[in-house]
């Protein structure tokens, strides 16, 4: 008899657990209170960006980050060719832009660390700068190029994972309003609002930004918390942008459906994903600094979703000491696109029985700070 995964979460990374777990030939079933991908994951603006995200140094949440960027082509392949289902997967590259000369020194600390990762970034300026991207306010002096990053559409790629996942056998199960953990030091068992029970030999947690809540049950530290991010799209007309450009702003991302995306105004708002003036006025006081064009243009569309930020930075990932069929995949903050092929292979490495690097093993050891 196949052993059976719950999965209780149906954001980017229950599904691709599942996923990875399916064509492991696993019995998953996913649990989800709401719709699948209906929170940060189809909100999200869908970089692939480490280089750009992390400018600080190597650690095992780059390094994690890294590998999940060069997983990404072949795993996004492989999720079309299951579903059935196309999505907008761009190989667009990247420009970190910046405007005073002060700021060039640490773009080349940052491209010497990244160059040791295989990296092929370099700093570009004047006509090199203004032929990549022709629109670029005369503002920004310098930037890094970075060829090898690139995004997807968010909303798509989460459909056709959850269509993926369905044809290849997982039970998804949604809209159970509430679920419960009623027995979990042995075989899980999980009972939804409306008294439906779920039984399964391994449960993986991937709630999100709800992770916290299940402190009381497994009576461990969960710091998860929920941080609003709040987006807002241009219709970019007939004007060019051809990179993912970002600054320490914020980042702008165009769409092939002539759409631009620029995110993220931050606050904590507990769980409302309400949208506020301040939030999008931030991001309308800034964006024309880079897009000039955009000082003549009004966003068609603005929302907000919950990103799930730990303590450290770092995301929960790996089993619990004492109870190893309980797994943690939860706390990846605004990188859960990106995260989401390394995260479900390596959660299905722990079920199978693989070994995990040792690094990532104790970094994201999720019960670190109990």
């Amino acid at each position: 008899m196949k052993e059976k995964i719950l999965i209780l979460g149906g954001g980017v990374i229950g599904l691709a657990t599942a996923f990875s777990l399916s064509r492991r030939d696993y019995d998953v079933t996913v649990l989800e209170k709401n719709q699948c991908g209906g929170q940060a994951s189809g909100a999200a603006a869908g970089m692939l960006a480490p280089f750009s995200e992390i400018s600080e140094d190597p650690d095992p949440f780059f390094l994690f980050c890294l590998d999940s960027l060069r997983m990404f082509k072949k795993w996004q392949q492989d999720v079309k060719e299951t579903s059935g289902m196309d999505f907008e997967y761009t190989e667009s590259g990247s420009i970190h832009a910046v405007y005073h000369e002060s700021d060039t020194l640490p773009l080349e600390s940052r491209i010497a660390w990244q160059k040791k990762f295989g990296s092929q970034a370099e700093i570009i300026e004047g006509t090199q700068l203004t032929s990549l991207e022709p629109n670029l306010s005369d503002e920004v002096i310098a930037g890094i190029y970075s060829d090898e990053e690139s995004h997807v559409f968010a909303p798509d790629y989460v459909k056709a994972l959850k269509t993926a996942c369905e044809k290849n056998g997982v039970s998804i199960v949604d809209n159970l309003k509430k679920v419960r953990i009623k027995k979990w030091e042995s075989a899980p068992v999980l009972e939804a609002e409306s008294g439906r029970t779920f039984t399964g030999d391994t449960l993986v947690v991937c709630s999100g930004a709800w992770s916290g809540e299940l402190e009381t049950v497994f009576n461990i530290r969960i710091p998860v918390y929920p941080i609003r991010g709040q987006i807002c799209a241009y219709d970019k007309g007939d004007e060019t942008v051809n990179h993912i450009i970002t600054t320490s702003q914020g980042y702008l991302v165009p769409k092939s459906n002539g759409t631009l995306i620029n995110g993220a105004s931050e606050d904590i708002a507990g769980f409302n994903t309400e949208v506020t003036d301040k939030g999008i006025s931030r991001l309308v006081n800034w964006n024309s600094r880079i897009l000039p064009f955009l000082k003549e243009k009004s966003p068609f569309h603005t929302w907000a979703g919950l990103r799930p930020a730990t303590q450290d930075g770092f995301p929960l990932i790996g089993p619990l000491k004492d109870h190893p069929h309980i797994i943690f995949a939860a706390g990846h903050y605004r990188n859960g696109i990106l995260l989401s092929p390394v995260t479900g292979e390596t959660v299905a490495d722990y079920i199978s029985g693989k070994q995990i690097d040792d690094h990532y093993r104790t970094a994201f050891q999720p019960e670190r700070f109990t």
